[in-house]
């Protein structure tokens, strides 16, 4: 489903901006990512897929949605019942709401349900504590710093980036010096046809600086992989899909698993979006995209949960 807002001032905003599901199913086939509708032909012969769930927000109890374990546990549910099961999953942030152990357990819980390997970067709701240490604890094995690390998948290279721990005015993402050095040695020997794909919970690129929405060093993090045919970038934090191709670079954003939250410059403010009564699992959904050699521009078909 695709949102419209009849306002011209926001047209050429609103064209980079699809609304889409909280589950994506990505297929690894090459390196430039298009989106295939879920029941066509699948392209994991050639390829492996992985999925991405972002803003589960576990612990979140407002009347926008009472039920945020519920809609979380369906949209992994569709990840795991889709024909092409994903090698892993990948959770881009905000796992919990207030950074308790109970919530941590209870995502803990209902991803190792899947039975899948999963990755995760901390959104903001998972470093409530000054220490951070439920988060680290959980998911910091290996990692550097905050958290970062990569890895290798298939031939494609999976880099891991926090930008949560120190936000700037308004709440912009900031890596900082010590993880941008530490980027740029880690992608320093990689061939320049590595596939390489980006995961961070706050945008990388600018979507509304007056509400935090990108972050302030993004771009210095981007200049080290200018030379890569292939970059994707997921995140999410902004709780509904926004993307954009910048040459060989396709940034992406997931949607909540928990709630939506209103368009940058309609909306008044940013937050949790009421819809209306029993239309919650029609903004909530999965999508599937698909990794292939290809030169179509990324796109997103909208499954929602309703469905």
């Amino acid at each position: 489903m695709t949102i419209k807002h009849p306002d011209p001032d926001r047209r050429g905003f609103l064209k980079c901006m699809t609304w889409a599901g909280s589950a994506m199913l990505w297929t690894v086939a090459g390196g430039i990512p298009r989106s295939q509708v879920i029941g066509q032909a699948e392209a994991a012969e050639t390829g492996f897929t992985f999925a991405q769930v972002s803003d589960s927000h576990l612990g979140f109890d407002k009347p926008v949605n009472p039920n945020v374990t519920g809609t979380f546990q369906e949209a992994l549910g569709h990840v795991t019942s889709m024909t092409d099961k994903p090698a892993f999953i990948i959770h881009t942030g905000d796992i919990t709401h207030l950074s308790t152990p109970q919530q941590f357990d209870t995502g803990a819980q209902l991803l190792g349900a899947t039975k899948l390997q999963v990755y995760t970067v901390p959104g903001e709701h998972d470093i409530l504590e000054e220490d951070r240490k439920s988060y680290l604890n959980r998911y910091g094995k290996g990692t550097h710093g905050d958290g970062w690390y990569s890895f290798n998948a298939h031939g494609v290279h999976f880099i891991g980036l926090v930008n949560v721990v120190n936000l700037q005015g308004a709440g912009l993402g900031d890596l900082g010096k010590p993880q941008l050095k530490w980027l740029e040695k880690d992608v320093k020997g990689l061939s320049a046809s590595t596939p390489i794909v980006v995961m961070a919970h706050v945008p990388l690129w600018i979507v509304y600086q007056d509400w935090g929405w990108g972050t302030s060093d993004g771009a210095q993090a981007l200049s080290y992989l200018k030379r890569f045919g292939s970059v994707t970038v997921l995140n999410g934090h902004i709780h509904q899909i926004m993307q954009k191709v910048e040459g060989h670079v396709a940034f992406h954003t997931a949607r909540s698993t928990a709630f939506p939250q209103g368009v940058p410059g309609v909306a008044k403010a940013p937050g949790p979006m009421a819809v209306p009564p029993g239309e919650l699992q029609n903004y909530l959904g999965t999508a599937k995209v698909t990794l292939v050699n290809t030169t179509s521009p990324l796109a997103i078909v909208d499954t929602p949960l309703a469905g």
